[in-house]
């Protein structure tokens, strides 16, 4: 039998449906900010081995849900899985960053790349969705989700995080045609992936290009939004209860909202450096919007972040289609308490905007 949502907001909001205050979650909610996450994580041993242990996953998903009255969970889990299960061995080194033991320079490499079974080489990923769901019992969605193709090639060609990103972009301005071949080899593996998700009991997905907004407007269009919209056109967006939203990140996009608009996404996740209610006259009823605080604010007192909530708010305005959230993800050096002022805020103040 279908699991009837609990607290379906999140899910409503992206759908541009009445909600009766704006749903709240927060990019990487289950993180290092949180003493019970570090505790577990120190269990585990390290950050890898967190994200494969099913049980563990769980536990850290569930942990902000135990603290704080927020209207998601998102799967426990981390956007270089694919490349991973590749072949490329990721490693998570402190101070550092992701790291893969073997990363890709040219189309021999492409070539011999597989193409994972996510009920296989990513089972854990899946098995953690089948136990956060069941612990959840409907209580607030699951959120799954995935790196863009653009994105995780990114890593994959630079061999780990990159401050300048000069391999990629060598290989798009040197060798355009290759790339192609590695971004349609990802998006393949994200569609699987994400559709696996879904059919595991994931209720809404989000797609993360971190990485898109370092790339000129000409660059964006043919090597990154055109792949996550490849995604967005086959993926099965209907578990067995629901409809299942899809919502996309570029982290510096807000000069491509409009096109990112028309890839036939239900939400754009917009970040810090734009302003809610400009891009809501922009984009009209096309799509939800999730954002936009500024991360950095959660760093600052009571009335400070009280005020930033209000202001927000306040500039998406009246009606559906908001999803309050970061404009990017959450710091591990914040204070939780202030995580339940904003999530408390945010609720409290809402509500005078979705009064018919």
């Amino acid at each position: 039998m279908p699991q009837e949502l609990k607290n379906n907001r999140l899910i409503k909001a992206l759908l541009r449906e009445p909600v009766d205050m704006t749903p709240v979650w927060i990019m990487r909610q289950a993180g290092r900010y949180l003493p019970e996450y570090r505790a577990t994580r120190k269990k585990a041993g390290d950050f890898v081995t967190l994200c494969q242990t099913p049980e563990l996953a769980c536990e850290v998903t569930l942990q902000p849900l135990l603290r704080y009255p927020l209207d998601a969970a998102i799967i426990f889990s981390d956007i270089l899985t694919i490349p991973d299960a590749m072949g490329l061995g990721l490693k998570l080194i402190e101070s550092v960053g992701p790291r893969f033991e073997r990363s890709i320079s040219t189309l021999s490499d492409i070539k011999k790349l597989p193409l994972p079974d996510p009920e296989q080489e990513l089972k854990y990923v899946m098995d953690a969705i089948r136990l956060v769901r069941k612990e959840l019992n409907g209580n607030v969605p699951l959120i799954g989700f995935s790196g863009s193709p653009w994105t995780l090639a990114t890593y994959m060609i630079e061999g780990g995080s990159s401050k300048n990103f000069s391999k990629a972009k060598k290989m798009l301005d040197k060798e355009p045609d290759t790339l192609h071949l590695l971004l349609q080899h990802l998006t393949d593996a994200v569609v699987l992936y994400l559709n696996a998700q879904i059919n595991a009991g994931a209720q809404a997905i989000m797609i993360f290009d971190t990485w898109g907004g370092m790339l000129s407007t000409p660059d964006y269009m043919e090597f990154s939004l055109s792949y996550m919209k490849r995604i967005r056109d086959y993926l099965k967006t209907k578990n067995s209860e629901n409809r299942v939203p899809v919502t996309l990140f570029t982290k510096g996009a807000n000069q491509w909202i409009e096109d990112i608009a028309e890839t036939g996404c239900d939400g754009i996740s917009i970040d810090w450096n734009c302003n809610i209610g400009e891009v809501r006259k922009r984009v009209g009823d096309r799509v939800a919007l999730q954002g936009n605080m500024d991360p950095s604010m959660l760093r600052e007192d009571e009335e400070k972040i009280v005020g930033e909530v209000r202001s927000i708010l306040d500039s998406y305005g009246h009606g559906p289609g908001h999803v309050f959230n970061l404009g990017h993800g959450i710091t591990p050096d914040i204070n939780p308490e202030n995580v339940a002022i904003l999530v408390d805020a945010v609720h409290d103040l809402s509500q005078q905007y979705h009064k018919k």
